[in-house]
């Protein structure tokens, strides 16, 4: 691995250097490599079966061949996209890699699918060609329900297209041994089932085949990405010299976050900006439970040093010979923000930077004495979705909610004074100290359209009130950073963002066959009551703004009021 790494100001520096003594005095490394529970907590539950990432550079090596004699079967037979169903760990690895490394000559394109809202559904269905597209199913526990959703939808359409015989060989299938999805494989013929090392968490499976295999078919030279992770396990575990391990660098993240620098805040080259979205699950997830966590902000354009409190710590990743801002950048070093400066020779160091990343957080979870290997709040939001939608099988209508504001095209529910749906963002906003963060959860159709009036909106409010802030579209992001949302130290406040769908897509209740008893409409909308019922009952401060049939009109308006 070929990173430079370098610390602003000097106070910074000095602090790298107490965090590396820091490490080597409580011999992280050679605990983690002993794969020494006790490291995080005193029991091994949902630990020691979950270090199976820490051997992946080297156990995927014997699964080269494999991978690409399946890739070559598939270039054979004219396929020509990829569309991947997945969530979460499952997905964010290979979308980091189509949009890092593009798609080489001869392989496949590929696409993620990871929103259950019905018109990215539709939108993407709309736009394959069936005959020539190939679909990988990717999940750990087999059974996630927007992938099954997404997996019983588009066999149907197609085998509509190619028959019923034939469909199975548009599909692959990566998964944990003994699956619901590898029973499923099997059953319906899929051309490969990928089974993955089942002590791997999702959110450490990019040098698994969650990431490896959609990465050759983009024509990646996986054993390439492979080596620089190989070498990246050579630093941290003694055998090269490195200035900074990732051991060491978890060690001084999690002890600026003890000490109220809890924001990790991302500035990337543009090449690199996908890398983002990885870390950023990577690091909520793991870290943000128990009252503790580490908000990773991704997305957020460099300002002024005027709107960032001393609740921040800013890390680059960059390419060799790209530059980041650097008058601003200066700037948040004389005010005595630390500033992290991660430069890589090129692309393939992502393989690297991966495990580098997973043995930072792995540090920091050691230094936040949290375990950074479970996700105990995730399972709240599922739970209430769930009862959600057994209710609506039994009464065939989502309850109704009445709203505390209503004007045109936008209606309020939450407890707030105010005399408009304008005014109420303001108020809620107004709850703002100097730690807190604002995360927008946007149950909306994702296009770049939206992305532009929701970023906008996010700057709107980080000038204004000086506090991180975070995007995130439902349901994905509760895959990311919904956990953190419902673990940390509770600083964060959330606005919902839902709207009318104007198209809706029914879910097959088995593959092969047409009844159905939910849509797409009615999960999301489930998704996104159980979300805000579990925030609520952590007691999150949260409002939820419905923007009607005009959700790009609404999110305009309410930048506008602030």
């Amino acid at each position: 691995m070929t990173m430079r790494m370098t610390f602003y100001p000097l106070s910074c520096r000095k602090a790298a250097e107490e965090a590396r003594k820091a490490a080597a005095a409580g011999r992280v490394a050679e605990r983690i490599r002993r794969k020494d529970h006790t490291l995080w907590k005193p029991a091994p539950a949902e630990i020691v079966d979950r270090l199976g990432w820490l051997d992946s550079a080297q156990a995927m090596r014997q699964r080269l061949a494999e991978i690409a004699s399946v890739v070559e079967d598939i270039r054979a037979d004219g396929f020509d996209f990829t569309l991947l169903l997945g969530m979460g760990g499952s997905s964010l690895a290979p979308e980091v890699f189509r949009r890092v490394f593009g798609t080489a000559d001869g392989f496949l394109d590929l696409a993620v699918l990871d929103s259950t809202d019905p018109g990215a559904v539709l939108a993407r269905a709309e736009r394959l060609d069936l005959r020539r597209s190939l679909f990988i199913v990717s999940t750990k526990s087999g059974g996630t329900i927007e992938t099954f959703s997404f997996l019983r939808y588009f066999y149907n359409l197609v085998a509509e297209k190619v028959g019923i015989e034939g469909a199975g060989r548009h599909f692959l299938a990566i998964t944990d041994p003994g699956s619901a999805l590898a029973d499923l494989s099997g059953k319906h013929r899929f051309r490969h089932t990928f089974l993955n090392d089942p002590e791997i968490g999702g959110r450490y499976s990019a040098l698994s085949c969650f990431g490896l295999v959609p990465a050759a078919l983009l024509g990646m030279d996986i054993g390439l990405l492979l080596e620089r992770a190989a070498a990246a396990a050579d630093v941290e575990f003694g055998n090269r010299n490195a200035d900074m391990t990732g051991i060491a660098f978890g060690t001084l993240l999690g002890g600026y976050a003890a000490r109220g620098r809890d924001k990790l805040t991302f500035l990337f080259s543009p090449s690199l900006a996908a890398f983002g979205d990885w870390l950023e699950q990577l690091i909520a997830e793991s870290l943000g439970k128990d009252g503790e966590g580490i908000l990773p902000v991704i997305g957020e354009e460099l300002g002024p040093r005027s709107v960032y409190g001393p609740d921040r710590i800013f890390c680059v990743i960059r390419l060799a010979g790209e530059a980041i801002g650097q008058t601003q950048r200066n700037a948040l070093i004389e005010t005595g923000h630390p500033v992290v400066d991660i430069e890589l020779t090129d692309s393939y160091d992502l393989g690297g930077q991966c495990f580098f990343w997973e043995m930072a957080t792995a540090a920091a979870g050691w230094r936040l004495a949290v375990n950074p290997f479970d996700q105990p709040d995730v399972e709240a939001s599922k739970v209430l979705a769930r009862k959600m939608i057994a209710e609506y099988r039994e009464k065939g209508a989502m309850p109704s909610e009445i709203p505390a504001l209503k004007g045109e095209d936008l209606s309020v529910f939450g407890d707030l004074d105010a005399r408009s749906p304008e005014e109420a963002l303001a108020v809620f906003l107004g709850q703002a100290k100097p730690d807190v963060y604002a995360a927008l959860q946007a149950y909306l159709t994702p296009s770049p359209r939206m992305d532009e009036l929701l970023q906008r909106l996010r700057m709107r409010m980080r000038n204004r009130y000086r506090i991180a802030t975070t995007v995130g579209y439902g349901p994905r992001f509760l895959h990311s950073t919904g956990q953190l949302h419902k673990g940390d130290a509770g600083r964060g406040l959330f606005i919902q963002f839902t709207m009318d769908d104007a198209r809706d897509a029914a879910i097959p209740d088995e593959l092969g066959r047409s009844e159905s008893a939910i849509s797409f409409g009615i999960l999301k909308q489930a998704q996104a009551f159980g979300d805000r019922q579990a925030l609520l009952n952590k007691g999150r401060r949260t409002i939820r703004i419905h923007l009607g049939g005009k959700p790009m009109e609404g999110l305009s308006r309410l930048t506008a009021a602030l």
